[in-house]
């Protein structure tokens, strides 16, 4: 598993290991979906500032947010790994041979927001919004009703299953 870190915040997360986390989470989240390959996923640290330009430019929302995800793969069904290996050009990387997930995208400024807002760690948050942008990058989402029901009972059994809890 290769997991890309780049940190380019303001606002640093000194009381998170950010890169032990993120290894973590991703792991557990790819093993809880049973990905039956070695993965490689993005992740970007940035402020409210630059997730704020990066939603506005691809998103067309003029606002920070707390965590966006860009997937690198299309599902027919969330998490079904099965067609992958038909269009191993586009899925897989050719040096490595891993699944190119996508890119997760982190504003260090809401995960300090948030937990102060919901009353638990910054670690905690951290690893939840990282937990909820892997099932984005798995092709989950949470537009109606049942389907952010599906994904709150994922991100809370991935975070379990880490000992990671509110």
């Amino acid at each position: 598993m290769t997991i890309n870190i780049e940190d380019e915040s303001t606002t640093p997360l000194p009381d998170v290991d950010t890169e032990g986390i993120a290894n973590k989470v991703i792991e557990a989240a790819m093993d809880y979906e049973s990905c039956p390959y070695e993965a490689e996923v993005n992740l970007l640290l940035t402020d409210n500032a630059g997730i704020h330009e990066i939603n506005r430019n691809h998103r067309g929302i003029d606002r920070p947010t707390d965590v966006l995800s860009f997937p690198m793969l299309e599902y027919e069904r969330p998490a079904d790994f099965s067609p992958m290996e038909e269009d191993a050009v586009d899925c897989f990387n050719p040096e490595t041979g891993e699944l190119l997930l996508g890119d997760i995208i982190i504003s260090t400024d809401k995960v300090i927001e948030q937990a102060e807002k919901y009353g638990h760690s910054r670690e905690r948050e951290y690893a939840f919004l990282i937990a909820h942008s892997m099932l984005h990058l798995f092709g989950y989402d949470h537009e109606v009703p049942q389907e952010a029901a599906v994904m709150e009972q994922k991100q809370a059994a991935i975070l379990e299953s880490l000992n990671i809890l509110r």
